[in-house]
């Protein structure tokens, strides 16, 4: 290339660089996997070297791709919880987690992710934007049992990855972590400690991951001889933590070790055990789940059970891009092992 021209490079300036065919530079630029890695290398440096942009639509026309994904956040009705959708869910370090986890993937292969939130006034205009063809796919944060859109997502042809157990049958892959193993690891800590009245704060119960919550402290802590498993239902929010742990200790006294179903409860119970003259973790130890900003940010510090939320993103994306280029692929779940992060609380 000289210095004088000011015309954008072309497709056969590249392959001419290279040393390659045109026919084999569009291979690399449209993604095509049988390309020799090797040769791959060559054109990629070709491309840098002369500066080569590829047109977008035009690649477009020929991959039918759009090089971009959507990050679904879907909440099928109105729930009574008193913070609104928008505000839990950007208030969550979950979303910023699963985020990062995505865009380690996406963003080196040039695939943009779009945010959209799927509360029922939105949900019809997701769906149709989806149905469009403006994304190549969806990874679908999508929670309820009751929740219409990954089965719509499927009846309509959209590939799509959901971020957890669907809470009915549904056939697309799915990410999730050892729910119940990583529930086991913290009773197993709090029996460890000498705690003989242990209860949990759970999430709200019309969500697979709160049920599979439950479910596995109602199993260990029977296996640990407790004959009752004390629960109170909140709802994934600092708030909500709150006033669970206020009912636990109105129902349940003399309560010494609690399990909460997510850091940001955990958080709001410890400052009303704290408040209510119960010293963390001498009279009450309190674990967590999920392992986020919010677990550094508790007074004491908050033990918890860490899910790898970052690397489970990562696999949705990478399974999402396997659905995209061979949609006749069987669907896919994979599960990631829980690990009990000790810190101060318990």
């Amino acid at each position: 290339m000289t210095g004088s021209d000011t015309r954008p490079p072309t497709l056969e300036q590249v392959a001419n660089y290279a040393g390659v065919s045109r026919a084999t530079v569009s291979r690399v630029i449209n993604g095509v996997q049988t390309v020799d890695p090797e040769l791959r290398r060559t054109v990629e440096r070709a491309i840098a070297a002369t500066g080569y942009v590829p047109n977008l639509a035009a690649r477009s026309l020929v991959t039918r791709r759009t090089d971009s994904i959507a990050l679904v956040v879907s909440e099928p009705e109105n729930r009574g919880y008193e913070t609104p959708f928008l505000t839990r869910t950007f208030t969550d370090p979950y979303l910023g987690r699963v985020t990062a986890g995505a865009q380690e993937v996406l963003r080196p292969l040039g695939i943009h992710l779009v945010i959209f939130l799927a509360d029922p006034p939105a949900r019809e205009h997701v769906l149709r934007y989806l149905r469009q063809g403006h994304v190549d796919g969806a990874l679908l944060i999508s929670s309820h049992v009751d929740d219409p859109l990954p089965g719509q997502l499927v009846d309509l042809g959209v590939p799509c990855v959901l971020s957890c157990r669907p809470g009915r049958p549904v056939h697309t892959s799915f990410v999730d972590v050892d729910q119940r193993a990583g529930v086991r690891l913290a009773v197993d800590r709090l029996a460890g400690l000498g705690r003989r009245r242990i209860a949990t704060i759970t999430g709200p119960l019309d969500m697979p991951a709160a049920q599979d919550r439950l479910a596995g402290f109602r199993a260990a802590v029977a296996a640990h001889g407790q004959a009752d498993a004390p629960y109170v239902e909140g709802d994934f929010t600092r708030g909500g933590g709150e006033r669970a742990a206020r009912t636990l200790l109105a129902e349940h006294p003399g309560v010494d070790g609690v399990f909460v179903a997510n850091d940001l409860m955990a958080d709001g119970a410890l400052r009303v055990f704290q408040e209510a003259g119960r010293r963390v973790p001498d009279d009450v130890a309190v674990i967590g789940f999920d392992d986020s900003t919010a677990a550094l940010e508790c007074h004491p510090p908050l033990s918890t059970v860490r899910q790898p939320v970052e690397e489970m993103a990562g696999e949705m994306a990478q399974l999402l891009l396997t659905r995209i280029r061979e949609p006749g692929r069987s669907p896919r779940s994979v599960i990631f092992n829980p690990e009990l992060i000790l810190r101060a609380s318990a």
